[in-house]
């Protein structure tokens, strides 16, 4: 628990000051935020704002990691290790969009097929060494599981090229929902500093119940879930850090470097803590941004070729569901302040939190 708390206060001591340093050494390289022409008039204000403040998150989390471990003398796991290599990783995918964004003074950074392989083989990796025998315990407990989970693992058992299919989807999806979500100043990193500390709480309650120590119905098959929290922790201050410059109105962006990385780390939380179907609940907010641009583009697509869906809907060629997708965009141009829209999305965030939580510990207390 020393290390728990090491971690989270390092990672927020070191976000929250160096952020403060990167704002003006990124203003002076010139990684200035560049905005979309049809997005809402309000943003063109942003144009400018030092983005990539990603690389100080990450930056936060793995130094406030292996300084907490090297204080309270513990060895790195290999599940803590890996998680990282997934969280840096993606981050690193992300830096490269973001920098041919600057290099070349555009709103479009890598090639969406490129982002996509960057993101594949970093995920590919990831899962495969997640279940393979390379990462057993003592126990011969792996760090991922071929069982299909949600609050634990399922009698559900994948074959081992389908688990990783699964994870592939869901460090793609999930890291490509919070780069959805990261469209409003504060929105992204708030919501995801409360999902983080979610998974920091059932790593915690993993660890005190876990099935090395109690062999009772209940215990989780789980392994190294006190050191995936110390990771947890630190993400969570390093999210919490970099809010304080990043709430409206921001000063400095994450960018696809932090966006990714944390939607990456998300994924890979769910999946080493056997938790992947909560997940769902836990983000539930992601889960709804990324559906209201599926829906956006599916309907919009779908009017423009189909004479039975206009006819069905009574609208025309190339109707619109919202007035802009990604769903904060719909309500800032309904007239909502972009504040407003943060805040309340916060609130569902938190709902979400607690819904999972809630869920999570009713599940445990139904078998204990």
């Amino acid at each position: 628990m020393k290390a728990i708390l090491l971690g989270g206060g390092l990672a927020l001591v070191f976000s929250l000051l160096g952020t403060r340093a990167a704002i003006p050494l990124f203003r002076r390289l010139g990684y200035g935020q560049e905005i979309r022409d049809d997005g809402p008039t309000s943003h063109h204000t942003k144009r400018g704002t030092p983005t990539m403040g990603g690389v100080v998150i990450i930056a936060s989390t793995v130094l406030a990691y292996f300084l907490a471990e090297l204080i309270t003398q513990s060895e790195p796991s290999a599940s803590a290790l890996l998680l990282l290599f997934l969280f840096v990783g993606m981050g690193l995918v992300g830096f490269l969009d973001d920098f041919i964004k600057h290099s070349k003074q555009r709103s479009l950074g890598l090639r969406s097929k490129a982002k996509m392989i960057g993101q594949t083989v970093i995920a590919l990796v990831f899962g495969w060494l997640a279940i393979s025998g390379m990462l057993h315990d003592g126990n011969g407990i792996s760090p991922a599981s071929r069982h299909l989970s949600f609050i634990r693992d399922t009698r559900f058992t994948l074959p081992a090229i389908v688990a990783v299919l699964l994870f592939w989807v869901m460090v793609t999806g999930t890291s490509n929902a919070v780069n959805l979500a990261d469209g409003l100043d504060g929105l992204a990193s708030g919501a995801c500093a409360m999902v983080f500390g979610a998974f920091m709480f059932v790593n915690i309650w993993q660890n005190n119940q876990n099935c090395a120590f109690h062999k009772v119905p209940a215990c989780y098959q789980v392994r190294d879930p006190l050191d995936l929290a110390l990771v947890a922790a630190a993400i969570t201050g390093a999210c919490f850090g970099f809010l304080w410059w990043n709430a409206p109105p921001a000063q400095i962006f994450m960018g696809d470097t932090g966006s990714l990385s944390l939607g990456g780390a998300m994924a890979g939380f769910a999946i080493l803590t056997r938790t992947e179907l909560l997940l769902v609940i836990i983000g539930g907010l992601f889960v709804v941004i990324t559906l209201s641009v599926m829906l956006q583009v599916g309907f919009f697509k779908a009017s423009r070729r189909f004479g039975a869906v206009r006819r069905i809907f009574r609208v025309g060629p190339g109707h619109r569901v919202f007035r802009m997708a990604p769903l904060q965009h719909h309500f800032e141009l309904l007239g909502w302040e972009q504040v407003t829209v943060v805040i309340r999305f916060w609130i569902i965030t938190g709902l979400c939190v607690a819904g999972g939580l809630g869920v999570f510990y009713a599940a445990w207390v139904a078998r204990a």
